[in-house]
């Protein structure tokens, strides 16, 4: 005897079955984990837990990490970490997806006993990393294009040295630490409260950062009213 549609109806499961979530050490780190994996190893750097060239190794391993797993070893054997696990990952929403606010893929200049350099015109990303052990890296933004209303420039610099140059009409803020070392930012805010933010944070340690706005050089139009 067939069966009636209400019948069918009835068998059928109420929900479709939930999808297995992933491990959270499988799901993809956001530049936000790696900042904050980056902060611990220049603490233990700070500490003499780690001697310069060991924590050259692990900023590497961590701005190639693809994973939160692969960040977790990388800070397993460092106090600074409750328990001995990584951070949690940044915040996600139902879909997996990070929410509205967290960057994209960040671009990364390492200077290891050698310089690095962005000059020119380029795109500025939300986010910046610099990494300098007995090198230096240099960045000049006075051409570049800028396509977001705030951008980060993380620096580590290690017996080296990271110098930046933006153009006068942006506002510029440093939150960075100086551990026999320093960070000689020129901040200003801008009369153009529309302007570009550029925000310096990371750490110096027997090195420096110096990030000054050059006179004459103006950025004459951007991404305005873009994230």
């Amino acid at each position: 005897m067939d069966e009636s549609p209400l019948q069918k109806r009835e068998q059928q499961p109420q929900n479709p079955p939930a999808r297995k979530p992933y491990a959270e050490a499988d799901i993809r780190a956001s530049d936000a984990d790696r900042d904050r994996v980056a902060e611990i190893l220049g603490e233990a750097l700070a500490e003499g837990r780690l001697d310069p060239e060991e924590h050259s190794e692990r900023i590497d391993a961590v701005y190639r990490a693809k994973t939160v797993g692969a960040l977790e070893p990388l800070v397993r054997d460092l106090p600074a970490v409750p328990g001995g696990a990584v951070p949690r990952p940044a915040p996600r929403d139902r879909s997996g997806g990070e929410y509205a606010g967290s960057d994209g893929e960040a671009d990364n200049l390492v200077a290891v006993f050698s310089g690095a350099s962005r000059k020119g015109r380029w795109r500025v990303g939300r986010r910046t990393n610099a990494f300098a052990c007995f090198g230096g890296v240099e960045l000049d933004l006075t051409e570049a294009v800028f396509e977001h209303r705030e951008v980060r420039i993380n620096t580590v610099s290690i017996f080296g040295g990271t110098d930046i140059k933006l153009p006068e009409n942006v506002t510029l803020r440093c939150t960075g630490t100086g551990i026999f070392g320093g960070f000689d930012v020129d901040s200003h805010e801008s009369a153009d409260p529309d302007a570009p933010v550029v925000v310096i944070t990371g750490l110096a340690l027997f090195g420096g950062t110096s990030a000054k706005r050059r006179v004459g050089r103006r950025l004459k139009s951007w991404g305005r009213g873009r994230g």
